[in-house]
């Protein structure tokens, strides 16, 4: 009786220890994408927020509470104005005019044949090419004197342009730049999403007669929801946090006319050391961020179809 009293609890407590581990192994299998999780995206965006309440300049030892006194100073500066202007200006143009003329671009590609694969292929291609590639390759091009832009527009009797050395047309160039770039994969992504909606919607739209405007909004654009919503929200981030091609190109001139947030907070952190007053406009980046994915989930996500 002892040891049948014994093996009973032997087996009890196995199945104990079996149900503890059943409980603790989803969360021990996941434990390291949450340790580099809260390692190299938490960790860093509570730091900046502790460094925005703070003066430091990236050298001394100590750090001085200022309390509030960075992001005041952010609220009076004309300069942070004018970022915030040029970052939402940029940011509106490279997302309307990638995602209208990509859309454009993927449904007169969506055909079969080599000619199509091909373009296809050709309008991707810039997208694998660095940015560093791509604003040395764009700096010839709208060269003044010498570039390839220019000289096209002499051929037709109009005088040269400054795109790169003039507040009129330096942010027009490097939302054409951003364009030209984000066209392949939006594009791409469009060709999959039409390439996903069923073909007898179409066909019973034919039966119908109804007119190649009616399906492209009654059919082709609810079922492109969902593509349109992925596409918009991460151009959206994406033009806001965009550095190479204004560090290489323009350097946030002339005349402030270029710089957006990330070149604005790059500047007062490495160039001019003001640690605590770049991570207060970080800090501002990621609330205006985070302000306009909200509002966009909360308005749009709704009139997205999923099949």
């Amino acid at each position: 009786m002892v040891k049948v009293a014994l093996d009973t609890e032997k087996r009890t407590a196995g199945k104990q220890r079996m149900w503890s581990w059943e409980k603790l192994r989803p969360y021990a299998m996941i434990s390291p994408a949450i340790v580099i999780f809260s390692l190299f995206f938490l960790y860093p965006i509570g730091y900046m927020i502790f460094l925005s309440f703070h003066d430091w300049n990236f050298i001394s030892p100590t750090k001085e509470f200022v309390g509030t006194a960075n992001f005041t100073y952010l609220a009076t500066d004309t300069e942070f104005r004018e970022v915030v202007r040029n970052s939402f200006i940029y940011t509106f143009f490279v997302v309307f005019l990638t995602i209208g003329l990509s859309l454009l671009v993927a449904l007169w590609l969506n055909r079969s044949g080599a000619i199509y694969s091909f373009m296809q292929a050709s309008i991707f291609s810039p997208h694998i090419i660095s940015l560093v590639s791509i604003s040395m390759l764009w700096m010839w091009i709208m060269d003044t004197d010498y570039g390839l832009l220019n000289w096209l527009l002499s051929l037709f009797g109009i005088e040269a342009v400054p795109w790169l050395t003039s507040p009129d047309y330096a942010l027009a160039a490097l939302i054409l730049v951003a364009v030209w770039k984000g066209l392949g994969f939006n594009t791409l992504v469009f060709i999959a999403g039409l390439q996903s909606v069923p073909r007898d919607l179409y066909e019973a739209a034919e039966l119908d007669q109804t007119p190649p405007w009616r399906r492209f909004w009654r059919i082709t654009v609810p079922m492109l929801s969902p593509t349109l919503f992925f596409l918009t929200i991460i151009g959206v981030i994406n033009s806001f946090q965009v550095f190479e091609t204004i560090n290489l190109m323009t350097s946030g001139g002339p005349i402030n006319s270029t710089n957006t947030f990330v070149y604005y907070i790059y500047e007062y952190g490495f160039r001019f050391f003001k640690i605590g007053y770049a991570s207060a406009a970080g800090v501002v980046l990621l609330v205006v961020l985070a302000i306009l994915t909200a509002v966009y989930f909360q308005v749009l996500s709704k009139r997205v179809h999923y099949r």
